[in-house]
């Protein structure tokens, strides 16, 4: 276990759905743009709770 605090993203795919993920997925894998990532958050709660403002401001689309 790291005694760095995990950091959590928001990132939104190619569907238009957002998932929340830990920074340690989020690497070069994902190719991924700066308008389409949010983060680094400090909670996953956090991140949920911003990507549900996603959703509202018609950012994200829901599951």
């Amino acid at each position: 276990m790291s005694n760095h605090p995990q950091a959590w993203y928001i990132i939104k795919r190619p569907t238009g759905h957002c998932e929340v993920v830990p920074s340690d997925r989020t690497d070069d894998k994902l190719h991924v743009s700066a308008k389409d990532r949010w983060g680094p958050f400090s909670s996953q709660e956090e991140a949920l709770a911003r990507r549900i403002g996603l959703i509202r401001a018609g950012k994200c689309q829901p599951i």
